[in-house]
């Protein structure tokens, strides 16, 4: 699969491909086939036409026809990573939240607007990625400013007390990685942010993490977690990563 999208961007970008990175969950060696997306950045030489990128877009949708995982794919500028800002501006997006927009409509984009969860996927991609193709990026650029990154992860989790009813598996798991980040410097994947919270949370909550880390990691788990649990947990993290992140801007 990794092959036919690289095929995409090579065959309809040639010279302007500077580079494609995998990042996320596959690139961080803790993929579940049953529910992990794969994550791809794109970055190109040039401004994307508007022809080009709906091309590109209709052959993603394909290939993500073809495949049972979600596809989340991010097309930035090779200038944006000299200095990387929150939000980020990106050139096109595809994912399964606009899968049906592309098929219903072959000429709609995602695109030319600015991304506030970029930063943090460049650098995931920077320190943790995958090159399949072109160069590595620490090889080309700096590293992603600390501040751009930790806007990007803090408007992740800013609706996360409300979220975390309907997505716990993902919100918990996210909120233990903004945590470990703040107090270890650590950038984690969903898995390693979960395993940190069931060693070094308070001992309250670690059962809850321990719930969702194993239903993410795709292990029998008979224990349910109440609403009230959660709430509590969020509200717990929140004001933690709150002081953590007052601190780090001082």
């Amino acid at each position: 699969m990794l092959d036919r999208f690289t095929a995409i961007f090579r065959e309809e970008l040639e010279a302007d491909l500077a580079g494609i990175y995998l990042h996320g969950s596959l690139a961080m060696g803790c993929f579940n086939p049953a529910g992990s997306d794969i994550d791809i950045l794109v970055v190109i030489r040039t401004p994307l036409p508007h022809a080009r990128a709906a091309r590109i877009a209709q052959k993603l949708l394909s290939l993500r026809d073809d495949i049972a995982n979600g596809l989340e794919i991010s097309v930035i500028r090779k200038e944006v990573l000299a200095s990387v800002t929150c939000p980020t501006p990106c050139e096109l997006h595809f994912s399964d939240y606009h899968r049906e927009r592309y098929r219903a409509d072959a000429d709609y984009l995602c695109g030319g607007y600015e991304d506030a969860d970029l930063a943090s996927q460049i650098a995931v991609a920077y320190y943790r990625g995958r090159t399949l193709y072109g160069e590595p990026l620490a090889m080309q650029y700096p590293p992603v400013n600390p501040g751009a990154y930790l806007s990007s992860i803090l408007h992740d989790i800013a609706e996360a007390a409300a979220e975390i009813m309907d997505n716990p598996i993902y919100i918990t798991l996210n909120l233990c990685r903004v945590l470990y980040y703040l107090q270890e410097g650590k950038i984690a994947s969903k898995r390693e942010g979960g395993e940190w919270g069931t060693a070094n949370l308070p001992l309250e909550f670690r059962e809850l993490v321990q719930v969702c880390l194993n239903q993410y990691n795709g292990v029998s788990e008979n224990r349910q977690v109440q609403p009230d649990q959660l709430a509590a947990f969020a509200g717990y993290m929140l004001d933690q990563i709150e002081k953590e992140a007052a601190g780090d801007a001082k």
